[in-house]
């Protein structure tokens, strides 16, 4: 069975289940989903009486298939995961969406590639940021469950009467106090990925002169996004003590990087090319890039361009004085292979992946 054949079938088989099981009605239908990162073609479930569905990645479900899985299976795990969804759909008033005084109160940020969703930037409001790009979300609803939020688009904005550049001062100011930035050093965190008991017996927890530290927001969704907000910078320099690197771990967190001499760009940029390649989902990727946030001039950029103005300021080190760490040289393979591999141990990390809410077509999708 192709894919073409395959959805057809798909939808069908879903929208038979549904309606074996009595109740509420629904219709199924394909649709074709843009979201950054990614575009997929979905089964979108929506009941007869409502205007929100939920959309079920068709690309997805057609994967299983050709490893192998039972089409009948797929076929009620579609059915299922819509009918849960849809059930567990948060209660909100439809026609707030459209008042853009309620709604400012929800929003929030996301950072993504310029480049490989550059399309899709063409249909929203954004704002670049070096090789990134700032996108806005209305989060509606978060919980243990995921998170259902609008995606604020060019037809979204027109409606509400503001410019972009309203529309991002409200994120800057509103975004940080919903969704505030978490900071915490990479011991830290992997000791409450291993829980307390465990994390006691390795003698895992905070440490003194931490390194590395892990950015994201409480609820790890969207996480990368604190690097768009206005005192993230300085607050994370006072952490760590001055200037760092950036790491773009996934879209859902960071890793910051003490500049402390220890490592150097080509080395940093090698191994997020190497852990993006192999351990970050397709959708979860942000970027292969590295950054720099040099604290005393309070400047976020390209670790590249970072490395050009030091030199144009004549601040890297001098010959003579590399002579003298010849030492610390030594060890930078070793601390490196330490921070690539507590890198892919956040990379591995189980992300939320809520079914994504759709609104029917007479108003924004979400």
């Amino acid at each position: 069975m192709d894919f073409e054949t395959f959805k057809e079938e798909l939808a069908n088989s879903v929208k038979e289940r549904l309606d074996s099981r009595g109740g509420e009605e629904y219709s199924v239908t394909l649709n074709k989903v843009d979201k950054a990162n990614e575009t997929y073609d979905a089964v979108t479930v929506k009941p007869e009486n409502g205007n929100i569905g939920v959309n079920i990645s068709a690309t997805k479900a057609f994967e299983e298939y050709e490893n192998g899985r039972d089409f009948d299976t797929i076929a009620d795990q579609v059915a299922d995961a819509a009918s849960r969804a849809i059930e567990g759909r948060p209660d909100f008033d439809l026609s707030a969406i459209s008042d853009y005084e309620q709604m400012k109160q929800k929003l929030s940020m996301e950072v993504v590639s310029a480049e490989r969703n550059a399309e899709f930037l063409e249909n929203v409001p954004h704002k670049n940021m070096e090789d990134m790009a700032i996108v806005y979300r209305i989060v509606l609803d978060s919980s243990d469950d995921g998170r259902s939020s609008i995606l604020v688009t060019n037809k979204m904005l027109e409606s509400y009467g503001i410019t972009a550049e309203q529309l991002h001062a409200d994120a800057m100011a509103i975004a940080p106090e919903v969704r505030p930035a978490v900071i915490q050093g990479m011991s830290e965190v992997m000791a409450e990925m291993m829980g307390a008991e465990q994390a006691e017996m390795l003698g895992l927890g905070p440490v003194p002169d931490e390194p590395i530290y892990v950015a994201t927001v409480p609820d790890k969704v969207q996480g990368a996004s604190v690097l768009a907000y206005q005192n993230f910078m300085d607050e994370a320099a006072e952490k760590l003590g001055g200037d760092f690197y950036i790491l773009p771990s996934s879209i859902h967190e960071i890793l910051l990087v003490k500049d402390n001499g220890q490592f150097d760009r080509a080395a940093l940029e090698q191994m997020v090319r190497e852990v993006n390649a192999t351990q970050v989902a397709p959708e979860d990727k942000l970027t292969d890039s590295v950054y720099h946030y040099d604290s005393k001039e309070k400047v976020f950029e390209l670790a590249e361009k970072f490395e050009v103005r030091a030199q144009e300021r004549d601040v890297i080190k001098s010959p003579e004085k590399e002579e003298t760490r010849e030492g610390e040289h030594e060890e930078k393979p070793s601390t490196l292979a330490k921070l690539k591999a507590e890198k892919e141990k956040i990379a591995k990390q189980p992300k939320k992946d809520p079914v994504d809410k759709h609104k029917s077509k007479n108003g924004p999708e979400l």
